[in-house]
């Protein structure tokens, strides 16, 4: 079974034959983000900012984070263009968008009626459409399986570590 599937993603990438099937699909994908102590971004993390007219104000830390709601996924025209934490957003990496976490923080995303669960680095500020929790990445909405349906009820779950502040002096003038 394992080289039917590598057999039908490398006809697809040759473009020899069209892969449209969520098993197949999902195998290509990269693998979940890896949960790793890192710095808080000097970029990203204001007490609060405002957006649409809603004050979102950003949370000191990740630690017991749990949230229920509806996931979306973003891709283009978004892909290429700067995120919140300062890096680039790539569609094709295990990346989600919050509004109120630390950024980074890593999440275990499950779909409440599937029971699909991904990993993704939070370095986005989003989604802003009310009753969203959380914008994955096109890759992260892939793997969970909600890319066709556009959106999923969900749990969000952070994950240690949490982020550190950074060290003294580190942002200087960068921290928002």
């Amino acid at each position: 079974m394992g080289r039917l599937a590598l057999l039908l993603v490398l006809l697809g990438a040759t473009g020899c034959f069209r892969v449209n099937t969520p098993r197949a699909a999902r195998a290509a994908l990269p693998p979940d983000a890896r949960p790793r102590q890192e710095y808080k971004s000097c970029l990203g993390n204001p007490a609060f900012y405002d957006e649409l007219g809603v004050r979102y104000r950003v949370l000191e830390t990740s630690r017991d984070y749990v949230q229920r709601g509806i996931a979306s996924w973003y891709g283009d025209p978004f892909h290429g263009r700067t995120t919140s934490a300062g890096e680039t957003y790539d569609m094709y990496a295990m990346t989600a968008a919050h509004n109120t976490l630390p950024l980074p923080t890593y999440v275990r995303v499950t779909d409440l009626d599937t029971g699909n669960r991904v990993v993704v680095r939070v370095n986005d500020r989003g989604p802003f459409v009310e009753g969203r929790v959380i914008d994955l990445s096109y890759s992260a909405a892939v793997r969970l399986g909600i890319a066709e349906r556009g959106t999923a009820r969900v749990e969000v779950r952070a994950l240690d570590p949490p982020a550190m502040d950074p060290p003294r002096g580190r942002c200087g003038a960068m921290r928002l």
